[in-house]
């Protein structure tokens, strides 16, 4: 805005000067032509800086990232912008898995640790190509008003996966080809049709979502991403290389009270039950009961720079310091857990005319979650960290109407993350670290999967269960484990490239140490590796624990890779990675409690190899 001012009041005063000067009918001596010429001079350099600035600015403005969410830039200034933007990225990824499974076979509930090839257990390598189209436009309906989306298009569609046959939609009947007898003479690929040769349509409307500048905020409403932070709990999932994002139906308000610091409440509809929609009635859809209903009620504060206020602090040698807190309460009084646990139908869970109604669970229950994050900022190094914790109560525990147990579970969890790097070489070396913490569950299992059923009765588990329910209670909970207390990271929280990220299905009840390296080679190319330890934060959770000599420890993982992206879009990464998996995973041998455990498996180290092939736009 400084420069803006500036090069106005230059334009300014050599336009009044040009004028004055132009108005005098004097001869033009030569020093008049020299000064003619300097003024001519000034004032087209003023013109082209003031349309550089103008042109910078309108672009910023209209192509802000949807991943900046309700933290956007906030935007005084009026401003005409372009009808229709787009923003988005074509990705390709083709990926190879080796001995995922460690070797290790089923654990007691007959669960592997990664799914192995149906046809063989020798079959140890898996390779495959996916690829997704992001559509992200924007419409500018005016300067204050936009309409803004989000859609995918063959979403992590795996190449080769919808082949013209058998059940492609092409043959006669709508459903059944017979076109081709035999697989390998099928020459195309058919659209995906979710129920027929896939699990999802090729076209999937993710986010649909409004936004109006006001005199005092900026109104969203839709079905929108969802980020806070370092993207820890709360992650949009907007990175090329992510797969989920976390997507409310919210409505929300940012206002800025004082310069920089940003006040924001929001509604999210996280749950409203059975809808008028299965009844096959006319007329819109409704929801048919608000007592089944959860909701979050958030409040964000922050202080925080716009990413260019962040450039120039940068390049001024200056600090940037941003903090701020997330919190969330959500409530649920009933849960219609029968009916959501179901495929979608047109019957169930709808008032029938002789009064019956649908059963609920009288869940009662309340969360809550505080979120705090902050960054320290200077162009030789950085430092940012979150921590976040989830507490509350669960009245009713029962997962069917039929079977309602009363018995109620508290959950308190806790989880960090402290991230740090220092620059080198005029910035093109980064040597960093990161730190993170994730509380845990003594029940066994890890906890990331807990509709998964353990070994022991009733689907809880046993010691050695990899995943499972995180408590446990018999006749009632009183004398058993009656807490959830496994904080889990976003799934698009990627710490590494095979255990926590495709094995164990992301980071909770662990402790890891992430020492990191990064390297500019040139401009837009860059190289980078990491070394990550990770082990459990209770013993019981880890496979390894019913065998003796076993501890918390479950790996080490090496990672490394290049990445390279030009200013055009392009970009393209390669990785490889490898895990040398420790006591945690241990099997066979003896017992812990002394008896003899079969023979001691070797466990082998898995490894990964990853590229991502895209253009962004």
């Amino acid at each position: 805005m400084q420069r803006v001012l500036l090069a106005a009041l230059a334009l300014s005063s050599t336009v009044v000067l040009a004028q004055a000067d132009a108005g005098t009918a004097a001869p033009v001596a030569s020093g008049d032509a020299d000064l003619r010429r300097e003024f001519e001079s000034k004032l087209e350099a003023a013109r082209r800086e003031v349309k550089e600035l103008r042109e910078e600015m309108r672009a910023q403005l209209a192509t802000q990232s949807v991943a900046q969410g309700w933290q956007e830039d906030w935007v005084d200034e009026k401003r005409k912008l372009e009808l229709v933007t787009f923003d988005g990225y074509l990705r390709v990824r083709p990926e190879l898995f080796y001995k995922f499974d460690m070797g290790r076979g089923a654990d007691p509930a007959n669960f592997e640790l990664f799914p192995r090839a149906p046809n063989s257990l020798n079959e140890r390598t898996q390779a495959g190509v996916n690829m997704r189209f992001r559509f992200e436009p924007t419409i500018n309906v005016s300067e204050e008003v936009r309409v803004r989306a989000q859609i995918d298009a063959l979403d992590n569609l795996i190449w080769g996966s919808t082949p013209d046959y058998a059940y492609s939609r092409n043959g006669g009947n709508g459903y059944w080809s017979d076109r081709n007898e035999f697989s390998i003479f099928s020459a195309s690929q058919t659209t995906q049709r979710s129920g027929i040769n896939s699990l999802q349509d090729s076209i999937a409307v993710k986010r649909v979502w409004g936004e109006v500048s006001t005199p005092v905020g900026i109104l969203r409403f839709g079905r929108m991403g969802s980020h806070w932070g370092l993207g820890m709990l709360h992650n949009d999932g907007n990175g090329i290389d992510n797969d989920w994002g976390d997507t409310v139906d919210r409505v929300s308000f940012t206002a800025e009270p004082l310069p920089g610091f940003y006040i924001t409440p929001m509604l999210d509809f996280n749950i409203e039950g059975p809808s008028s929609a299965r009844s096959l009635e006319g007329g819109q859809p409704f929801d048919v009961s608000n007592s089944d209903d959860a909701h979050s009620y958030i409040l964000a504060a922050q202080r925080r720079d716009t990413e260019q206020e962040r450039r120039a602090k940068l390049d001024a040698n200056g600090t940037v310091f941003n903090y701020g807190l997330h919190f969330t309460y959500r409530t649920q009084r009933n849960d219609a857990v029968d009916t959501l646990s179901q495929p979608f139908g047109v019957t169930e869970g709808i008032s029938s005319s002789n009064g019956s109604t649908a059963a609920v669970v009288a869940r009662k229950a309340d969360i809550f979650m505080p979120d705090l994050w902050a960054k320290v900022e200077r162009k030789e190094f950085r430092i940012e960290a979150e921590f976040a914790a989830i507490l509350g109560n669960i009245q009713d525990r029962s997962l069917s109407s039929s079977a309602s147990t009363g018995q109620s579970l508290g959950v308190y969890q806790f989880g960090g993350v402290l991230q740090g790097e220092y620059k080198f070489l005029n910035g093109d070396l980064e040597i960093g670290g990161e730190i993170g913490f994730a509380s845990g569950d003594k029940a066994p299992g890890f906890g990331n999967y807990p509709r998964r059923k353990g070994s022991a009765a009733n689907g809880f588990t046993e010691l050695g269960d990899t995943d499972g329910p995180q408590y446990r209670c018999g006749a009632s909970c009183d004398d058993g484990d009656r807490e959830i207390n496994n904080f889990r990271f976003n799934r698009d929280y990627r710490v590494d490239m095979i255990l926590y990220r495709e094995i164990l299905g992301g980071v909770t009840d662990s402790l890891y140490f992430k020492p990191k390296a990064k390297y500019r080679i040139t401009q837009g190319f860059e190289a980078f590796a990491s070394a990550i330890y990770s082990r459990a934060i209770f013993k019981d959770s880890t496979p390894g624990v019913i065998y003796a000599n076993s501890n918390e420890s479950l790996g080490v993982e090496i990672n490394g890779g290049a990445r390279y992206e030009t200013e055009d879009g392009f970009y393209g990464q390669l990785q490889y990675g490898i895990l040398f998996p420790l006591e945690g995973f241990k099997k066979g041998g003896q017992f812990a409690n002394g008896t003899s455990g079969g023979n001691s498996v070797t466990l082998e180290n898995p490894q990964a190899l990853r590229a991502v092939v895209g253009i962004k736009f």
